[in-house]
Formats: C-alpha cells, sequence, structure tokens
C-alpha cells in the first residue's frame, strides 16, 4: 500500500498523473515556439510534473536503479524551470534556461512514456522485449532528436512580451 492505495491504484494515479502532464506540456511547449507563456497551461504542466516526480519516487525502490536515476535528474530539472519562471520571472538568461529546462522536463516524461509502452503494451514489447532492439532505439532517437530541435527554438523563439509575425 502506498498512502493507503494499492499498488495497483497508485500506479494508475501515476500514469494519469503522467499522461496529464505530457499532455499539458505539449501545449505549453508549442506555445513557445509562438512566444506564448500561457499561465494556466503551464502551471497544470509544471504541477503534474513535479506529481509525477514525487509520486515515482514513493513506488518500491530497492537499491538505485534507472527509473530513479531519471527521477533525480527531472526533478533536478524541473527546480530549474520552476526558477526561472517563478523566481526570476524570465528575465535575462532565465528566459532561456526556462524554455531549455521546460522542454527537457518533457522530453524526460516522455521518454519514461516510451520504455513504459515498450515494457507494458504486448506488440511494443514483442518487438523490443529487451529495450536494445531497433524499435525501442528508434522511438527513444527519434524522441530525442525531436525534442532537442524543439528545446533549441522554444529557447530562441520563447520571448514572451514580444509580439512574433510571420
Amino acid at each position: 500500500m502506498i498512502i493507503g492505495l494499492s499498488l495497483y491504484a497508485f500506479t494508475i494515479i501515476h500514469v494519469i498523473i503522467s499522461l496529464i502532464a505530457i499532455a499539458a506540456g505539449l501545449v505549453v511547449m508549442f506555445g513557445m515556439l509562438g512566444s506564448h507563456r500561457l499561465p494556466g497551461w503551464t502551471a497544470i504542466f509544471l504541477i503534474t510534473t513535479a506529481l509525477t516526480s514525487i509520486t515515482g519516487f514513493m513506488f518500491p525502490i530497492n537499491g538505485f536503479t534507472p527509473a530513479l536515476g531519471t527521477g533525480i535528474v527531472a526533478t533536478i530539472v524541473l527546480v530549474f524551470a520552476l526558477v526561472g519562471l517563478y523566481g526570476k520571472h524570465l528575465s535575462g538568461a532565465w528566459r532561456w534556461i526556462y524554455a531549455a529546462t521546460a522542454v527537457i522536463s518533457l522530453y524526460l516524461n516522455v521518454f519514461v512514456l516510451i520504455v513504459q509502452s515498450f515494457q507494458k503494451i504486448a506488440f511494443l514489447k514483442a518487438m523490443a522485449p529487451t529495450q536494445s532492439e531497433p524499435p525501442f532505439l528508434i522511438a527513444q532517437g527519434a524522441a530525442l532528436v525531436f525534442f532537442v530541435a524543439i528545446g533549441i527554438a522554444a529557447a530562441i523563439k520563447f520571448r514572451p512580451g514580444l509580439r512574433i509575425t510571420a
């Protein structure tokens, strides 16, 4: 039991929170490309991303695992995003630091989604049972390339308060 819930129920809640974080993060990320702050979506993204890490640390873990390492990195990156947005109000270099760390936070959620999908979804697991096969590597590689490109673009284009024209 975790916070009074069965492991199954807790896992479902964790997954729902993670999917909300990813969906909101995609809205925020594409908003950044148009230099839109989207404060409501951003708050949902950052809160659910924080909850994803917090609930992830609550699972029974024995020793140091890749999931734990990813959670630690995700938490550190998220702290920089929160400081940049709410502490430093996107001033100076904090604008691009926020944009980059917000996109990295979203990428880490998607990275875990891909890992979990290949572990839990039967047809994906059949394609890459050890997660060292080409389908898994291609999925992770494509996600990485996509988020690096979007992260760079967001860091350059996200200039809230300035009007971007086409």
